[in-house]
């Protein structure tokens, strides 16, 4: 997202050098609430995208639909639940139909059925081409969405491997010892 400067190298996408900021997209570990309504949080994120103000509203109108949000779409966005407020940050995310989504532990700290609803939407917009990039410490949600791993260690990349090989064979010690139970540091 451009928050921070590489040290080497550089960072392409596709081939690209970079990739448009319209088409990035970040969801923070505590979503962001506007002081508005869902609706309106939704809608603020179409900002700047040339979409008319009839287009603006009809794409929020999906993204409510497809989180699961819609009748809430009235309702304060700062007064829901964690994970309400989850599913409204990613259906603001959405709603600008970025190529690449880039997730810091979406779930952490919301109940099961929290992180099962905000799974449930990842899992969707990966299945619809977006590109997920998710940062997580918990190994049950790395099985059931990654398709690839990359493991880092004191800010360092020491594995890199589809999510099946990094959980049956990790070529690392420390991605071992991670996959085992033990504190890596």
């Amino acid at each position: 997202m451009g928050l921070s400067v590489p040290t080497q190298g550089k960072i392409t996408w596709g081939g690209r050098d970079a990739l448009c900021p319209g088409r990035l997209a970040m969801l923070f570990q505590r979503p962001v609430m506007l002081r508005r309504s869902v609706a309106s949080n939704v809608i603020y994120g179409l900002s700047r995208t040339g979409l008319s103000r009839d287009q603006r509203i009809q794409r929020m109108k999906e993204v409510l639909v497809k989180v699961g949000l819609l009748e809430l779409a009235a309702r304060p966005a700062r007064r829901l639940s964690g994970g309400e407020q989850q599913r409204v940050a990613l259906a603001r995310a959405l709603a600008r139909q970025p190529e690449l989504l880039l997730l810091d532990e979406p779930t952490a700290s919301l109940d099961p059925a929290a992180t099962r609803a905000v799974e449930e939407i990842i899992a969707m917009a990966a299945q619809s081409g977006i590109k997920i990039v998710m940062a997580s410490h918990d190994l049950g949600q790395v099985r059931r969405l990654a398709g690839e791993v990359l493991f880092f260690v004191r800010g360092r990349l020491h594995e890199r491997a589809s999510a099946a090989d990094f959980f049956d064979r990790p070529s690392t010690d420390e991605a071992a010892a991670f996959v085992r139970g033990d504190l890596v540091i």
